[in-house]
């Protein structure tokens, strides 16, 4: 047997019919039918239309919710702290250690897991249990200040507050 010589089974391979080149193949009407929206050229449907019908993806419920501050603030774990190499801890430590998402603008500690050595948060948020924990190994916890994280609101002069992109104007 040689490469050039092997051809699909006899029969299992046909010809694509041409349509409309004539009466001989399917001339007139070329398996479109008669009139209609799709029977023309350029006559389409988009997607999931039914013909001016509520369409099924809008007939069906709505379910779930996806916050779209799902990525404000992250939750890490007393084990990941265990992990992570420094000894001083922030928020661009835990991003480069890929412990939390890059676009997380806080992070909270909680206790999950254990500690066993010193470390220093410094502007992370800290639960109660957690905070113990990392006391009761002999590390420290810096809260963060009152500043809302940037993009977020920044406190006006008068105490009202003003989106981040007006501050220039």
């Amino acid at each position: 047997m040689k490469l050039n010589a092997i051809k699909p089974a006899r029969g299992s391979k046909h010809a694509k019919k041409r349509v409309g080149r004539g009466f001989a193949c399917h001339g007139k009407t070329a398996g479109r039918g008669h009139k209609g929206q799709k029977s023309r050229a350029g006559g389409y449907h988009k997607v999931g239309f039914e013909g001016g019908q509520m369409p099924l993806q809008r007939r069906l419920p709505k379910r779930g919710f996806v916050s779209a501050q799902r990525y404000d603030t992250a939750e890490v774990r007393l084990s990941d702290l265990q992990k992570i190499a420094g000894d001083v801890i922030d928020l661009a430590v835990l991003k480069n250690a890929g412990v939390i998402h890059h676009l997380a603008l806080r992070a909270k500690v909680i206790l999950a897991g254990e500690i066993k050595r010193k470390v220093a948060l410094m502007g992370l948020l800290v639960s109660k249990g957690a905070r113990a924990a990392i006391e009761a190994a002999g590390g420290n916890v810096e809260l963060p200040s009152a500043q809302p994280p940037a993009g977020k609101l920044k406190p006006k002069a008068g105490g009202e507050s003003v989106p981040a992109a007006k501050q220039g104007k």
